[in-house]
Formats: C-alpha cells, sequence, structure tokens
C-alpha cells in the first residue's frame, strides 16, 4: 500500500482535504463485507462526528465494558488521528469483537454487508439506549453537566412519554405510514413503522425512482387477504400503500439482488440494471415534499452468486470521489458509478453491482 497510498497523496496534491485521512482496511480473511461497510459509515459525516464525539466523551471511562459501539469508535478515531494521510489499519480488535457478539459472522465463509450493516446499526442503538437508561437511573447525587434536564422532581412524567432518540436514529431513521383504505366505507387507517433503510425489489433496466414507485404502489386487498375494517366490524376489500412520513437525514437503499428461486430450491443473485443516480428525489412521501438527497457511497458486490464474491466501496468524499477495496485506496471519478448500475443481458461478463447506496439529505437553497 506504500506506493499506492503515495500515489493517492500526488494524485490529490494540493487538494489533499485539510485534516482528512483515507486508509485501507486489512482483511482478516472475507471480511469484505465488513470493510466495506465501515468505510461508507466513516465518511457518513453526520454518523463519524457523533462517534468521534461519543469517543471524546467516554474515552475516561476505561473501566467500562468493550462492546460494538466502545470498538467502532476507537477505531474511527484510530483512522482520524493517524499522523500520515494515507495507509492501512487493521481493524482487528473490531472483528474479534463482532465475532464473540454474533456467531453468523464466526466462519471465514461469504457473509451479506446488509445483513452486517443491519446487525450493526441495531447494536449500536441498544447499546445506546441502554446507556441513556441507566444514566437517567435514580443516581442523580452528580451534577448533570451534559444534559441537564432541570430539576428531578419537576416533571416526573416527562422522561417516559417516548423513546429516547439516539445519535445514530438521528441518522438514519426515517417513518413509513401503511395506509389501508377500506373499499367499502373509505376509511383510511395508518399505521407508522420506523425503518433505518429501505429494502426495495428491482426489476431488469430499471431505475431507483421506479423501484421506489414500485414499493410505494397500491396494492389491492381481496379474496383471502381481505382487511379487518374496525368500523364495519368485518372483513373487507380494501386498498393498501405504503408512504415515506418521515424522510431520513441519510437514507440507506438496499437493492434486493439475491433472490430466492424456486425452481432452483436457492437464492440466486440478479445482475439487473438497475440506475441510481448522483441526486435524488423522495416523490413517495406523505405530504409529497420532494427532499433531494445527494449519493456519497455505494456498496459494490462483485461475483455471480450470493455465496461467494467479493464487497468493495466507492465514496464522494470533499467532492472527490475514491474506490476502497480492502487494503486499496485510489482516486477515481463519478463515472466509475454508471459502471455498478448493473447489466442488461443476464449472463454478462459484468457482475460488479451497486448493492447499498448511501444518499445524504440536501439542504435547499431558495
Amino acid at each position: 500500500m506504500g506506493a499506492a497510498s503515495s500515489r493517492l497523496e500526488k494524485a490529490l496534491g494540493e487538494q489533499f482535504p485539510e485534516g482528512e485521512r483515507y486508509f485501507g482496511l486489512e482483511n482478516f480473511g472475507n471480511t469484505c463485507y465488513c470493510n466495506s461497510v465501515l468505510q461508507a459509515l466513516y465518511f457518513c459525516v453526520p454518523f463519524r462526528e457523533q462517534l468521534l464525539e461519543y469517543y471524546a466523551n467516554n474515552k475516561s471511562a476505561s473501566d467500562g465494558e468493550e462492546n460494538m459501539l466502545t470498538c467502532l469508535a476507537d477505531l474511527f478515531s484510530q483512522i482520524s488521528n493517524q499522523k500520515k494521510k494515507t495507509g492501512v489499519i487493521a481493524p482487528k480488535r473490531f472483528i474479534q469483537r463482532l465475532k464473540k457478539q454474533n456467531e453468523l459472522f464466526r466462519s471465514y465463509m461469504h457473509q451479506d454487508a446488509h445483513e452486517f450493516l443491519n446487525f450493526l446499526l441495531n447494536e449500536l442503538v441498544d447499546i445506546l439506549e441502554k446507556e441513556c437508561k441507566a444514566n437517567k437511573e435514580p443516581s442523580q447525587n452528580s451534577s448533570s453537566n451534559k444534559t441537564s434536564n432541570g430539576p428531578s422532581n419537576g416533571q416526573p412524567n416527562g422522561s417516559h412519554k417516548e423513546p429516547d432518540t439516539t445519535w445514530v436514529h438521528k441518522c438514519f431513521q426515517g417513518i413509513l405510514t401503511n395506509q389501508t383504505k377500506c373499499l367499502r366505507c373509505e376509511t383510511v387507517t395508518d399505521r407508522d413503522e420506523t425503518f433505518l433503510d429501505l429494502s426495495l425489489d428491482i426489476e431488469q433496466n430499471s431505475s431507483i425512482t421506479s423501484c421506489l414507485k414500485n414499493f410505494s404502489s397500491t396494492e389491492t386487498l381481496n379474496a383471502e387477504d381481505k382487511f379487518f375494517c374496525d368500523k364495519c366490524c368485518s372483513l373487507q376489500e380494501a386498498q393498501k400503500r405504503m408512504k415515506i412520513k418521515k424522510q431520513p437525514n441519510i437514507l440507506v437503499i438496499h437493492l434486493k439482488r439475491f433472490k430466492y428461486i424456486e425452481q432452483l430450491g436457492r437464492y440466486k443473485k440478479l445482475t439487473y440494471r438497475v440506475v441510481f443516480p448522483l441526486e435524488l428525489k423522495l416523490m413517495n412521501t406523505v405530504d409529497n415534499s420532494d427532499l433531494e438527497y445527494s449519493l456519497f457511497a455505494v456498496l459494490v458486490h462483485v461475483g455471480s452468486g450470493p455465496n461467494h464474491g467479493h464487497y468493495i466501496s466507492v465514496v464522494k468524499s470533499h467532492n472527490h470521489w475514491l474506490f476502497f477495496d480492502d487494503e486499496t485506496v485510489e482516486m477515481t471519478d463519478e463515472s466509475m458509478v454508471q459502471t455498478f448500475f448493473g447489466s442488461v443481458q443476464e449472463f454478462s461478463g459484468n457482475t460488479d453491482n451497486g448493492y447499498i447506496l448511501f444518499y445524504e439529505s440536501v439542504a435547499k437553497t431558495s
């Protein structure tokens, strides 16, 4: 990596962003699924800033138990505090903790990057919620110098009204609303559910916009799928659709490229061409507000099947596109993103396909 990292520094020259670090991650035997997700999260700036702030506030508590959050915070801190601008880091402690925590990731077999991302974000949320709950327990002898909640006898019920929102939620969480309309009385029932990413079914020669439209398309519930309407007090034909009620700050889209084929009795990879734009407008919202998003990371699955292959990531940082493949970090340009759309021909040689997309919300300029 020595020569490669110096090439990267030369390529960026005086444009090398001040204070930024571009480090490859060592592979510990099929851990590319983990490395590619970690790179995408590192260049998710709001997430990185919150994690480093957490590290700064908690590093003195060295007696605390090691967990996925402390190991991730430690890794991000190591990268951001490197004296060199480029190089390679071994995320050994993080990988060891991951394998200890979840037996799914213990083997040296090919793992699913989306499963890992899901596990990691939910694990971080669980840890933060437990810590928040522990801090609210009756040990109020210490003066709360960080988040002052006022006198403890002020509003005893206030802190229990709704669950705590962690900074992971603030980055990634959105709310979907499931709208079901009874076709007899026309009553609309809304049911909300939160999400940290959207998993979209894909079709050949399509786009993210059309996949999102299909995600929110109206489905008729009839025959054996009738809906129990509370107003009619009986099963009725109904129409249902899913819309986005609250857009997340960071929109993570998972393309369902691995599909179970009944006839084959196994999963098959769909290398379909699915175009994902650099700028995306979310149209399928409850209030019809078309929030704009900008693509900053693409996690790519390389290979023809679900049980073998490789993961890489392409990341945008300070208006530069970078290619991360385990220990390798190289400059690239945005035209490379288009090479990961997929193929129109089923048996083409191109198996480098966009699998998880990371978009950040863009403040509108009036």
